[in-house]
C-alpha cells in the first residue's frame, strides 16, 4: 500500500519533470541546415562550351551583425587547354539568398595556389563574403554564377540543374530602428532690410537727392541774403 502512495505522490512530479523537458529539446534544437549539393555547371569558356558536376558546400559563422559565408568546391568544375601558373587564375561567385528576403551575395577567393596542368580541372579555391540581413526569419543560400579569369580570358560558368540550397539558417535582420521625433522648428526670425547691391545703389541715389536738395537751399538762401544785403 505505501509503494501505490508513493508512486501516486510521485507521478504529478514526473509529469511536470516532462514537461519542463520538452521545452529544453526545442530550444536545443538547431537553427540551422547545412547539405553539400550537387551543382551541374554549364560553361561558357573561351575555346567552347564545358560542363561539370562539383558538390557544394556553404557555411555560415556569425560576425558581428552578419554572417560571413564561405563556399566550398569540391571538384574542379572546368580546364584549361595550357598550364595556369601559380596565381594565374581567380575565382569569384554569386550565392543566391532567398526565404525571408531575396538578395545576392559576392563571394571571392584567392588565386590559384600552385600551378594548374593543361587540361586539368581547376580546383576553385574557398569563396567567401559577407551577408547582413535585413530581415528575420529562415533564409536559404544556393550556389550562383561562378566567374573564372586567367591569362585575360573569362570563364563564366551557371548551375544548369536547378539545385537546391546548401545550407539554411535562421537570421536576425538589422531592421532599423523607428526615426525619433525631431525637436519644434525654431521660429522663423523677422526679416531684415536686405542690403544688397540694388538697396545700396537707393541708398547712395537717396543721399544725392538730400545733397542736392541741401545745395539748391543753401544757393535759394545765399541767394536771398545777398538780395537783402544789395537792397
Amino acid at each position: 500500500m505505501s509503494h501505490r502512495k508513493r508512486s501516486t505522490a510521485l507521478a504529478p512530479v514526473l509529469a511536470l519533470a516532462s514537461a519542463l523537458a520538452g521545452p529544453a529539446v526545442l530550444l536545443a534544437a538547431p537553427a540551422a541546415h547545412a547539405a553539400v549539393v550537387d551543382v551541374a555547371y554549364a560553361c561558357v569558356t573561351p575555346i567552347g562550351d564545358k560542363s561539370a558536376v562539383s558538390p557544394i558546400d556553404i557555411k555560415a559563422v556569425k560576425e558581428g551583425a552578419g554572417y560571413k559565408l564561405t563556399m566550398s568546391f569540391q571538384k574542379g568544375v572546368s580546364s584549361s587547354p595550357v598550364e595556369l601558373g601559380k596565381g594565374a587564375m581567380s575565382p569569384s561567385a554569386v550565392i543566391q539568398v532567398g526565404g525571408a528576403e531575396k538578395a545576392t551575395v559576392a563571394v571571392t577567393g584567392p588565386p590559384n595556389p600552385e600551378a594548374v596542368p593543361a587540361n586539368t580541372p581547376i580546383k576553385i579555391t574557398d569563396l567567401s563574403g559577407t551577408y547582413t540581413p535585413k530581415k528575420s526569419g529562415k533564409v536559404t543560400f544556393t550556389a550562383g554564377v561562378l566567374t573564372i579569369k586567367a591569362l585575360g580570358t573569362t570563364t563564366t560558368c551557371t548551375p544548369g540543374n536547378g539545385p537546391g540550397p546548401s545550407l539554411e539558417l535562421d537570421v536576425t535582420g538589422s531592421g532599423g530602428a523607428p526615426e525619433a521625433p525631431g525637436a519644434p522648428e525654431a521660429p522663423a526670425p523677422e526679416a531684415l532690410p536686405q542690403t544688397g547691391p540694388t538697396d545700396s545703389a537707393l541708398a547712395l541715389g537717396t543721399l544725392g537727392a538730400t545733397v542736392l536738395l541741401t545745395g539748391a537751399a543753401g544757393v535759394l538762401w545765399l541767394t536771398r541774403r545777398g538780395g537783402r544785403a544789395r537792397s
